[in-house]
């Protein structure tokens, strides 16, 4: 059995990671703008429209009419109101937001699920996962080709159990997402802050000192000077990582370097749409609220911007 791609990649991973030895690696995970486009409403309604659809759905709306934008519009605004209460909250729309962010993530998901649901039952359980993904190595775990896939298996599995909510060893369309993305999930930060600790802690105590920390992100050759950017990591180490300043990092202070609490674009998205929506201020969208405001949350082929413009400014 020929190997899988995703242990095609790890290698290729490693062979590049010692290849450039002055390219820095860089591990902080930051969520992406919501947008290329200035968020400007007073000029248009690109950046919201971006944010609200992700950019590549919204370019499906431009060659709509208005009519068939609201009523697509329509159907969204029922997936968005999950409770089904007949009302769009700030925590609903923040969550549809980062929902259509990550499409290109549920897209990947969806194409890489068809070669693990081996027997079509729309799940994917542990044992799918690792025949397939792991084959032949399964009888050898420890080959002499420079990997030990027995290590990767338990660290496969580790992730597995964490993402499998309900502890059945199957996993759903939601949990195999936050297993090949954990890092896009709450629940899942500790395994993220954990693997990349054991990536980074060669001498296993538990911690990454500063030389563990450089030499992460800088394959060093002697004959060759350190680039400046690796000084400022240094500083940065020193002054802003290692908090409690006892020269290393612990669990805790890698989760504030690689998983930074960011300002949350999507949730400043969320309260923008429903401060300009929300006629009546109660702190909520009804869909007729969010129809009256199409404009602002989907684009379409004829909507006449200044009329858009004056509707904007009533509000």
């Amino acid at each position: 059995m020929e190997i899988r791609p995703l242990l095609m990649c790890f290698a290729l991973c490693a062979v590049y990671a010692t290849s450039k030895p002055t390219e820095k690696k860089d591990r902080v995970h930051h969520d992406a703008p919501l947008s290329s486009k200035e968020h400007d409403d007073d000029t248009n309604f690109d950046y919201d429209h971006d944010a609200f659809l992700g950019e590549e759905e919204a370019k499906t709306f431009d060659d709509l009419t208005p009519e068939e934008s609201k009523n697509r519009l329509g159907k969204i605004v029922d997936k968005i109101d999950a409770d089904e209460d007949g009302f769009v909250t700030e925590a609903e729309l923040k969550a549809w937001i980062k929902k259509a962010q990550k499409k290109y993530i549920y897209d990947n998901v969806e194409r890489q699920w068809k070669d693990f649901d081996m027997n079509n039952d729309g799940m994917i359980s542990w044992d799918e996962y690792k025949n397939v993904t792991y084959g032949t190595y399964l009888d050898d775990p420890e080959s002499d080709d420079g990997y030990n896939y027995k290590q990767m298996m338990a660290r496969d599995e580790r992730r597995f159990k964490m993402a499998d909510g309900n502890g059945d060893h199957i996993a759903d369309k939601e949990e195999f997402t936050a297993f090949l993305h954990p890092e896009e999930y709450e629940h899942m930060k500790d395994i993220v802050v954990l693997e990349t600790m054991e990536d980074i802690d060669k001498n296993g105590d538990g911690f990454i000192e500063l030389e563990e920390y450089i030499g992460d992100m800088y394959n060093h050759e002697d004959e060759m000077d350190e680039p400046e950017w690796v000084a400022t990591e240094r500083e940065q180490f020193s002054e802003f990582r290692d908090k409690n300043k006892d020269g290393k990092m612990d669990k805790d202070e890698t989760m504030d370097w690689i998983l930074p609490a960011d300002y949350d674009h999507a949730e400043a998205e969320a309260k923008h749409l429903v401060y300009e929506s929300d006629t009546n201020k109660d702190g909520k969208l009804t869909k007729e609220e969010i129809l009256n405001k199409y404009d602002l949350f989907v684009g379409s082929q004829a909507t006449d911007f200044g009329e858009a413009l004056v509707r904007h400014d009533e509000f």
